[in-house]
């Protein structure tokens, strides 16, 4: 179980322009990413070090956006100004997720721009939309290219800062908190801010460390 990427809904001005602003403030050029036909969104990709990524997403007129969660996430939070949707974490095995949460991961995959196509299976967005501190689950079909390889970077997601409390992500990870086994630095290289809730809770906002840019806050 690792952190894989962290998801930014377009803002008014759309997905082009939106990229270009996130990615010019990390000096990492964005990539297009293609279109999700499932979820009826369409995403850019900026890359990270550690294989990990940005993804910043933008729903499409298309009905598949309006039945599927993550369409609707997206939709959502765009129209409500775009910014942070949330965080992704990768897993080896969706079984215990699947178990936990009492239903099936959903398949998901993205059309290249090269006309190759990206597959996986993903599970966790309706717990994303109820709560948006916790992320959802994802787990790469093999064989692939990770998304973090689709350009270079010199830059590293450095940190979480949600709005939330740490044993609400615990349980929703399945972990225990036993020292030893899954501390609160599960993600060693990561560090997680957790705010007091004073309204809805979510990711408020990412740091990240940049061979150029220093540090950087979004």
């Amino acid at each position: 179980m690792r952190v894989d990427h962290v998801v930014y809904a377009a803002e008014s001005d759309g997905l082009i322009a939106t990229s270009k602003r996130l990615g010019a403030e990390l000096g990492v050029e964005p990539v297009d990413g293609g279109l999700h036909p499932r979820f009826g969104t369409r995403n850019s990709v900026i890359p990270l070090l550690d294989g990990r990524f940005i993804e910043i997403v933008e729903v499409l007129d298309h009905p598949a956006s309006d039945k599927a969660p993550f369409g609707q996430a997206v939709r959502a939070r765009s129209e409500a100004g775009g910014g942070w949707l949330g965080w992704v974490v990768e897993v080896e095995d969706m079984a215990p997720p699947e178990a936990k949460l009492g239903r099936s991961a959903v398949p998901g995959n993205r059309h290249c721009p090269d006309g190759g196509e990206l597959t996986w299976t993903q599970l966790g967005v309706k717990g994303l939309i109820a709560d948006p501190q916790v992320p959802f689950f994802i787990k790469w079909d093999a064989g692939q290219k990770h998304p973090s390889q689709d350009g270079p970077s010199d830059c590293l997601l450095h940190g979480l800062q949600i709005a939330g409390t740490p044993d609400r992500i615990r349980e929703w990870l399945g972990l225990s908190g036993l020292p030893g086994v899954d501390r609160n630095d599960w993600e060693p290289d990561i560090e997680f801010d957790f705010a007091a809730l004073r309204g809805t809770p979510g990711l408020m906002s990412v740091t990240f460390q940049s061979r150029t840019k220093g540090t950087v806050t979004i």
